[in-house]
């Protein structure tokens, strides 16, 4: 026997000593949460049987009330389907519905909120987020992804499920996802660490967000680089840091102007494997040098390992966690562009005498992260389909990146200057004086390309003008057509 989806029942106080019937009760509970705007046009409704059952009385003032509901066009039946409220309500004009009024009154109001969050721009999501069109910015080859051998593993986690995966878990992760990152981390990257270092959390910015709340208070002076995240800049302003901007050149972040303009900053945020936007990687001097001004400074180093995975031109790096003697790096990463974006699944590589102070963190921010994904994850990386799939996409994302460069070679040389193509899912072009790459990124929209300009990833007055071009999503087949109207945009002139 088919059975109907249960609805949502507003919230109804029956009393049964007032001198109103109960289905009229039951009635102007439902009447009052639809013209307030509580219960919406579509929204399913009990059915008769367990709403009586709820509300502990006989099914008939249930029946009889909604009856009168549905005669007055409150409610809408569809056999074999329910109950819904209607989408033509009787009571849309009546003063109750005002929103509009209701909403003006309370902005007429003062409404304080942290000068912090005020600093921080309105979230406006970009167009690429969707992986939708060309050059779309840390989006991975989905196309690609192993998705049978991934459903196997969900399937499996389902079927044996034990009831203790469904209880709160360990602040700090599944055991055995931390297992299998350690090893991952300890042979790919060189990293320092034990399984009871690594904590499990939904990307890098909640990493770096937990990072900020144990070592930084407001105020706190941190070097970023210039250029960098935006999405850094914007968690680090939340948390009430200053925020001191160091330039990055071909070898990275550039330490002595570092020391030169704040000597004694708290903390400095790299990335140094594939630094974001420019793709520079931190050369083995500078990496030395930040190490021992984190040392001498008694302060600490965020390395955020960006894009680590894929090189092409030369070996990988190792961390500058491994390089790290005086356990003052916090070592960030996440799985999202590896794998998935929806994964959320990211890490955090503690140092052991800062390992409690994080998990009382985390744990006053939100307990523990989901179960599902940490032990579907686990069984990828420990049955070996991890390993493969990153030899895979190396192979998959080298190519797609040869045919971008030289299709901008043949069809932009005299225009865009590429950078950071050695490694990761994405490259820069610099564009020559008198573009403005904030309306290129518009107009280029407009044709399906996903172009994120390069001058909001400044923080100074004088960034420089160019476009940061994902090429993960794209394939080979799609790479040269997108190239060209590319070119069309820039060579428009409404492109300066």
């Amino acid at each position: 026997m088919k059975k109907t989806a249960s609805g949502f029942s507003p919230l109804i106080c029956l009393d049964r000593k007032a001198g109103k019937p109960l289905y009229s009760q039951v009635y102007d509970a439902f009447r009052a949460a639809i013209v307030g705007g509580n219960l919406r046009a579509g929204q399913r409704i009990p059915s008769t049987r367990a709403l009586s059952s709820e509300l502990r009385i006989s099914r008939i003032p249930v029946l009889n009330a909604y009856a009168q509901l549905l005669a007055e066009g409150y409610f809408k039946s569809r056999v074999g389907s329910g109950t819904f409220v209607s989408s033509s309500l009787p009571d849309l004009l009546t003063p109750s519905q005002d929103y509009s009024a209701r909403s003006t009154r309370v902005l007429a109001m003062p409404r304080p909120i942290a000068r912090r969050s005020s600093l921080i721009p309105r979230y406006e999501r970009p167009a690429w987020v969707s992986g939708h069109g060309a050059f779309s910015l840390s989006q991975p080859a989905v196309d690609a992804f192993p998705f049978h051998v991934w459903s196997k593993l969900v399937a499996r986690y389902w079927r044996d499920l034990h009831r203790s995966a469904l209880q709160y878990g360990d602040p700090m992760g599944f055991k055995e996802l931390r297992e299998a990152i350690g090893a991952y981390l300890r042979a790919a990257r060189s990293v320092r660490c034990e399984w009871q270092q690594i904590m499990i959390v939904s990307g890098s910015q909640q990493a770096l967000d937990i990072s900020a709340r144990v070592l930084l208070d407001a105020g706190s002076p941190v070097w970023i680089e210039e250029p960098g995240y935006w999405l850094t800049r914007h968690m680090l302003t939340a948390a009430g840091c200053r925020l001191v901007p160091v330039p990055v050149d071909n070898d990275g972040l550039d330490v002595a102007v570092g020391v030169e303009r704040c000597s004694k900053a708290r903390a400095a945020y790299v990335a140094p494997s594939h630094q974001y936007p420019l793709g520079a990687t931190m050369s083995a001097s500078r990496r030395l040098q930040l190490l021992e001004w984190a040392q001498s400074a008694a302060s600490w180093i965020v390395e955020d390992d960006y894009d680590s995975e894929y090189r092409y031109d030369s070996k990988p790096i190792a961390s500058l966690q491994g390089l790290d003697h005086s356990s003052r790096v916090i070592y960030i990463g996440t799985f999202s562009k590896v794998l998935f974006p929806s994964l959320r699944v990211g890490y955090i590589v503690i140092p052991s005498d800062l390992v409690e102070h994080f998990v009382a963190i985390r744990h006053a921010m939100d307990v523990s992260p989901s179960h599902l994904y940490q032990v579907v994850f686990a069984d990828f990386i420990n049955e070996g389909h991890f390993s493969r799939h990153i030899r895979r996409m190396r192979l998959v994302y080298g190519g797609r990146r040869e045919v971008l460069v030289n299709c901008i070679r043949k069809e932009l040389d005299s225009v865009l200057q590429v950078h950071g193509a050695e490694a990761g899912l994405h490259l820069t072009v610099t564009l020559p004086k008198g573009y403005r790459d904030r309306v290129i990124s518009a107009r280029a929209a407009r044709q399906n390309l996903w172009l994120w300009p390069l001058s909001p990833s400044y923080l100074g007055t004088t960034p420089r003008q160019g476009l940061i071009l994902g090429f993960g999503g794209a394939t080979v087949a799609e790479i040269p057509d997108a190239v060209r109207r590319l070119r069309a945009v820039l060579t428009s002139d409404r492109a300066r």
